[in-house]
């Protein structure tokens, strides 16, 4: 395992990061002993980098982790979340608040059984709080030592850049990382989001890197597989053909489909480190072989085409203005 400075940061993280929302058994999650098994083999292959949430399995993978941690605890570059709702009929338990931030890092710093976050993500901006009074309340939460550095996830482009320009200007801690959905079943965020990050220096660590599992091949050779992606319907016909493109080239390579998946993910333009999130060690085992692959030009190039997007608006338009194109065709 190799390690990478985490964007605008002298922060060291392992090039895959670890995510832990399968610790704990609500929802697809496992048990604590496959999920230390999980945790010790990550650890073993050199991973330093693990994120959870305060919600993942009701707060019991950020207590897995308390657990597993233990005594390495220094070692690990750890990083929660908060937005997420941790009690019923209460109206300040969510959200973006000080308030819930507070009552937040508080409750995961317990169940972490740590005085210190390095990393802490806004998981998801709410739109009801002022961006002024998130910058500056997680910008007391360093001064405080709590937490070292600060990050948000699954926000617009535009929230993002403002929320740091704010904080550079005012001279607070600004966001260092940015968590994003992205996978060849999902390029959205090259409109906007990762062009962003590239400029701000953020580093990118995507999430559903595999598009609920689509990606690994199983729902082409058997379609009556049931899993995430047939729950939250987003088996597609298109999915299933770029999943198929995946698998032929892994056969031609000598590879998994998921390793050829998360290659691309890791190939992207930036300082990218994909979550990689297994259920069982089998699961780890493959996803870690990721890291002895590099896809070639050409190969990139096949699954950037069977996955293409349209840019859009004014993406399309401006490049007919890009100064590359313009100086070659002068010359």
């Amino acid at each position: 395992m190799k390690y990478r400075l985490f964007g605008n940061s002298g922060l060291r993280v392992s090039e895959l990061a670890l995510g832990a929302m399968t610790f704990g058994t609500e929802g697809w999650g496992v048990e604590k002993d496959e999920s230390r098994r999980v945790y010790d083999r990550f650890r073993e292959a050199g991973g330093n980098f693990i994120d959870t949430a305060n919600v993942y399995s009701g707060g019991r993978s950020e207590s897995f982790l308390g657990e597993f941690m233990g005594e390495d605890r220094c070692r690990i570059v750890l990083a929660t979340k908060y937005t997420g709702a941790t009690r019923s009929r209460d109206v300040n338990a969510a959200g973006n608040s000080r308030k819930s931030m507070m009552d937040s890092v508080h409750a995961s710093l317990k169940r972490l059984q740590t005085d210190y976050i390095d990393l802490y993500w806004v998981h998801a901006r709410d739109f009801t709080t002022p961006i002024e009074e998130v910058m500056r309340a997680l910008d007391d939460l360093v001064r405080q030592g709590k937490v070292l550095y600060v990050g948000i996830s699954d926000t617009p482009a535009w929230e993002v850049s403002r929320a740091n320009t704010l904080a550079e200007l005012r001279g607070w801690s600004p966001f260092v990382g940015l968590q994003i959905r992205y996978s060849l079943l999902d390029r959205a965020v090259e409109r906007e989001l990762l062009p962003m990050a590239k400029t701000l220096d953020l580093a990118v660590t995507p999430w559903d890197t595999l598009g609920s599992g689509v990606l690994t091949g199983k729902y082409n050779r058997d379609p009556e597989t049931q899993g995430r992606a047939t729950l939250r319907g987003r088996l597609k016909e298109r999915d299933l053909g770029i999943a198929a493109e995946v698998t032929k080239l892994a056969d031609e390579i000598g590879c998994s489909p998921a390793q050829v998946a998360l290659a691309w993910v890791r190939q992207g333009q930036g300082v990218v480190v994909p979550l990689v999130g297994a259920r069982t060690l089998a699961q780890l085992e493959d996803n870690l072989g990721c890291l002895a692959l590099r896809l070639d030009a050409d190969q990139k190039a096949r699954l950037d085409e069977v996955s293409r997007i349209e840019l859009g608006f004014p993406h399309e338009f401006l490049a007919q203005f890009d100064s590359d194109r313009i100086v070659n065709h002068r010359a």
